[in-house]
């Protein structure tokens, strides 16, 4: 898949229904819905994916769930089929989501382009190879791994600066945050395109992320 995805807005707005009943009909009956034909057909390239869910205004971070998976393993529709399920039920860090939540969680998208390793150990070169808003990180040590979105840097009144994101995105890998520093760490950066509710159950936009 290249970094000119062809999802366009109507896209968007598809997969994010497709995406809130499929979390809505499992938290209610414990079952997963059927993957519309029509989304099949049309979403069946293999690209990495994640479903983010956050509370609807609320102060400092909103996130109530976020799982994904980064390789482009399964089709975009059968991603987003397992992990929508995923981020409002396995997220370790949250409880699992209650039916009645779903009122005021807005549901994000973010379609992944495939990690792309950045090829320097110099440190300097490497933070001038990341653009805050563009690129999403993962970092890779050992058995440990860790990836930060696009989105994350500048949301929620954060702004980090590019060196800021590298010690982030090693302190997710549960890593030193100067690991990606060393030469046996690997760093990968990835491009995405994101879709979310304006409110729950709202109008769908492309979301668009500056520095």
């Amino acid at each position: 898949m290249s970094t000119e995805m062809n999802i366009t807005l109507e896209d968007g707005k598809k997969l994010i229904q497709f995406v809130r009943k499929n979390i809505e009909s499992y938290l209610e009956t414990g079952k997963r819905i059927t993957i519309p034909e029509e989304l099949k057909t049309k979403f069946n390239t293999k690209c990495g994916a994640f479903v983010t869910l956050n509370r609807h205004n609320v102060g400092g971070n909103p996130l109530r769930g976020c799982i994904g998976y980064i390789e482009p393993e399964y089709e975009l529709c059968e991603v987003l089929y397992r992990v929508s399920v995923n981020a409002a039920c396995e997220d370790p860090r949250f409880p699992s989501v209650k039916l009645e939540e779903m009122d005021n969680i807005v549901i994000e998208i973010s379609i992944l382009t495939p990690p792309k390793l950045i090829e320097t150990n110099n440190p300097e070169e490497i933070i001038n190879q990341i653009k805050i808003g563009e690129d999403g990180l993962i970092m890779e040590k050992g058995m440990r791994r860790g990836l930060l979105l696009p989105q994350v840097p500048v949301e929620h009144d954060r702004n980090w600066d590019a060196q800021t994101f590298l010690e982030q995105t090693c302190q997710k890998a549960w890593l030193s945050k100067d690991c990606w520093k060393q030469e046996n760490t690997n760093i990968y950066k990835f491009s995405a395109i994101l879709f979310e509710e304006t409110e729950p159950r709202g109008e769908v936009v492309r979301k668009e992320l500056s520095s």
